[in-house]
């Protein structure tokens, strides 16, 4: 094998490098939920609590004092909305919700276009009414059973159990009017998150969604909370809002040249030709891998103020050694460098600050060979300011690939698949992800017996395991992932005050059987103790049990199971366990007594003792989310 292939493949073993660029410097806007005063007047059912207890199966919810948490809790008497004291257009809107057992309410744009907050746990077939959806429009005069016309459904369902914490984040664009009133673009959902999943994508509303608050549609309205319908928590509210001007490029002249190698070679290198381009990409005749130029034109800014360039070059890998490297640019405004990439990575960012009107813009690039692990060609610069959204600049129209996805299916039996996997932004190369026909599915790390993570809806995307050459072997989990501790989950211990290893000596994996539904039984071995674990659905998918059965050769061995670990573990009322910040529920079986402790990370851990009956023993926990 030459040196250049080994240096290849051991690119794709080792951990990804954290890029340079950073999501964005402009800070979002903060209700801080010390009181009611940033919303309007509104009736006694809102209030600001320090942290809310919903019971997973409906029973009576507990508060604690305190601020932070804007509470919902329906009273006898008339439940009001609760309104903004600002208005806004053009949006970016995140929040974090829980719904109580049950419950129903909506987060309204501008007060006219619902996005549905709903108790939709383990729902098997999501409608217009579960979480994530865009609510429907009503109108009476279309007749009996027509009334209700443009909901839509979440595109996958990744609601989690009543009591615990989840996301939105909501990219909205107001409707559009001319300068005599006339509406002449519709709303639009640009996107809708919900726990890191896109549930909406580019949904337009032709008018307000039933039950509205104006009837009418405006460029500003208020952002309002349902409060009639049931409780809700919702707590770290933050907003991006913008105008309807943009960022815009124009006048682009493409300049190409041949053997750039480096990014300083442009100051002094002969131009091959020019040409003029609209779209930002090498559109000069080159081959596929080898091509440079330099493009300029003209930047429209606005407004006064603070801008933020990213700019990716895709034909940059993430982990290219620094004396390897195949590509690079430079984005300068006005002759300043303002991003600089360096190809080490493929992305970088920047910032500069820019009065309204037209500055010079030139962009340096240059690819000398290409990776076939990373075969794109595209170039993508995006800006946004202070008031103005993210905005890619000039992207190419291009053909869906034709490829599609290649996704792995569960039906009646359960899914077994190996590959890499990421897990805390690290790829781990000995793992099987398991789907079962409950809808649950967990990934699991056979070299180390360690239970990665579990999410629920569908089961795995393995396109980059076989379009092209397959290059980076992963499987992508397609739902809303929740890692877990990531560590052993067995361990002997001297005391249960000794610290848990990162990885158990000795440590081996033995192989697995198939259960009759097609899950795997999977053994290991650690010094002086034989392993086997197994993984059941519980509740039509809405519970994942987890058993470890052990055999010791010395009865007198102290093991511990590592059940949990996260930032926060509370016991709650009703006797489950929440973890990292009510993320997930463990729930413990008969009169087993673990142990809340502090780890030498900063973080906490619930570890169980295995009680041993001769030579054996087993514990069972159930993962709820």
């Amino acid at each position: 094998m030459n040196k250049k292939l080994i240096l290849i493949c051991c690119c794709l073993f080792i951990k990804a490098i954290t890029s340079v660029a950073q999501d964005s410097p402009i800070p979002f806007e903060v209700l801080p939920l010390q009181s009611l005063s940033e919303f309007q007047a509104t009736g006694n059912n809102w209030q600001i609590v320090g942290d809310v207890f919903y019971d997973l199966d409906g029973g009576k919810s507990k508060t604690t004092s305190g601020v932070g948490v804007l509470l919902n809790t329906l009273q006898k008497g008339d439940n009001e909305a609760l309104k903004t004291s600002f208005e806004h257009g053009d949006i970016e809107l995140s929040l974090d919700f829980m719904m109580p057992k049950g419950s129903n309410s909506g987060v309204y744009l501008q007060g006219r276009y619902e996005v549905q907050l709903f108790d939709s746990w383990a729902e098997k077939d999501p409608k217009y009414s579960d979480a994530g959806a865009i609510y429907q429009r009503w109108d009476a005069s279309r007749g009996a059973g027509r009334e209700g016309f443009e909901g839509h459904p979440p595109l996958v369902n990744v609601s989690r159990a009543p009591g615990l914490w989840q996301s939105l984040r909501i990219v909205f664009q107001a409707p559009r009017f001319d300068s005599n009133g006339k509406k002449v673009a519709n709303a639009k959902f640009v996107s809708v998150y919900q726990n890191d999943v896109l549930v909406q994508k580019n949904i337009e509303v032709t008018g307000p969604t039933q039950a509205a608050f104006f009837e009418d549609e405006q460029a500003l309205g208020p952002l309002v909370i349902q409060g009639d319908h049931g409780g809700v928590a919702i707590r770290n509210i933050k907003y991006k809002t913008y105008g309807s001007e943009k960022v815009t490029l124009k006048d682009m002249k493409l300049t190409y040249y041949d053997s750039i190698r480096a990014i300083n070679d442009f100051a002094k290198a002969k131009p091959k030709g020019e040409m003029p381009i609209d779209v930002l990409a090498h559109l000069a005749p080159a081959t596929r891998n080898e091509f440079s130029g330099t493009v300029e034109g003209s930047l429209e800014i606005p407004s006064d103020g603070e801008y933020f360039f990213n700019l990716n070059l895709a034909w940059v890998p993430d982990d290219t050694p620094p004396g390897n490297i195949n590509g690079a640019g430079k984005l300068f405004i006005d002759d300043k460098e303002v991003v600089y990439v360096d190809g080490v990575t493929g992305k970088a960012n920047g910032s500069t600050e820019l009065t309204a009107g037209t500055h010079k813009i030139k962009l340096n690039y240059f690819k000398k060979y290409g990776h076939w692990y990373a075969p794109s060609n595209d170039i993508t610069l995006t800006v946004e300011g202070n008031g103005v959204a993210k905005t890619a600049l000039n992207v190419p129209l291009r053909a869906d690939d034709p490829v599609g996805q290649i996704a792995v299916k569960v039906n009646d039996r359960a899914e077994m698949q190996r590959g890499f996997i990421m897990y805390d932004g690290e790829k781990r190369t000995h793992t099987v992800a398991v789907g079962e026909p409950g809808g649950v599915n967990y990934a699991i790390d056979l070299s180390k017996g360690e239970l990665l993570s579990v999410w629920r809806g569908d089961f795995v995307e393995t396109t980059p395991m076989w379009y092209g050459r397959g290059e980076t072997q992963l499987m992508l989990p397609m739902g809303n992932v929740i890692e877990l501790a990531g560590k052993p989950s067995l361990a002997v211990l001297d005391s249960k005050d000794e610290a848990w290893p990162s990885e158990i000596d000795g440590f081996s994996y033995e192989g697995y059987k198939l259960k009759a539904n097609g899950a795997p039984i999977i053994s290991y071995r650690i010094p002086g103790v034989r392993i086997q674990e197994t993984f059941d659905t519980q509740e039509s998918g809405k519970k994942l049990a987890h058993t470890l059965k052990v055999v010791v050769e010395n009865e007198n061995l102290e093991i511990y199971s590592l059940i949990a670990q996260g930032a926060t573990i509370e016991k709650l009322p009703n006797g489950l366990y929440a973890i990292d910040d009510k993320s997930y529920y463990i729930e413990l079986t008969g009169k087993q007594s673990p142990i809340i402790r502090d780890s030498a990370d900063g973080l906490q851990e619930l570890i169980l003792p295995i009680k041993l009956i001769g030579k054996s023993g087993v514990v069972t926990y159930s993962i709820v989310w």
